[in-house]
């Protein structure tokens, strides 16, 4: 069974997170949701708010996923849950860049994880979850972005 580990904050989980895991589960058997649990960055959600919302809007492939949240590296993550792949996102050229120093730098720390990389959809490659949360604290329409229960989410947790 091939399975990797999708590591990210999902702080809220997008379209562009969501397009990422239907393709990933295409070449892998099954996917690991690593969500990052980072003390030193400030998140709008908590972990088991992210963990809640991304079981729910991927409900439909539920049975080949596992939502889990970690505060270590991601890769020393990825090899303690016996995988050897992490998936990641590319939107934009600044992302090659970033990811192309991160996987030499994870080479170092776990020679053995790899890193598999999809493109989003031409349809998503401007959008992340920080574009996400600056239009909902304008109080901008967010259903091209996000489901609607995450969009329902967002709002409660801003109070709007």
């Amino acid at each position: 069974m091939k399975v990797a580990v999708y590591p990210g904050s999902f702080d809220p989980i997008t379209y562009g997170h969501m397009d990422i895991v239907k393709r990933a589960l295409k070449v892998f058997d099954r996917l690991i949701i690593l969500i990052s649990v980072n003390p030193s960055k400030t998140s709008l959600f908590t972990g088991e708010e992210r963990v809640d919302m991304v079981k729910e809007v991927l409900k439909p492939c539920i049975d080949k996923i596992q939502v889990l949240t970690s505060n270590e590296l991601s890769v020393k993550e990825t090899k303690r849950l016996g995988a050897n792949h992490m998936i990641r996102g590319l939107r934009a050229m600044t992302d090659f860049e970033y990811e192309f120093q991160l996987t030499h730098t994870n080479r170092v720390l776990e020679k053995d994880v790899d890193s598999v990389f999809f493109m989003t959809s031409n349809k998503y490659s401007f959008l992340s979850s920080t574009t996400v949360k600056e239009i909902a604290l304008f109080k901008g329409e967010l259903g091209p972005f996000v489901p609607e229960y995450i969009e329902n989410k967002i709002k409660e947790k801003l109070n709007y």
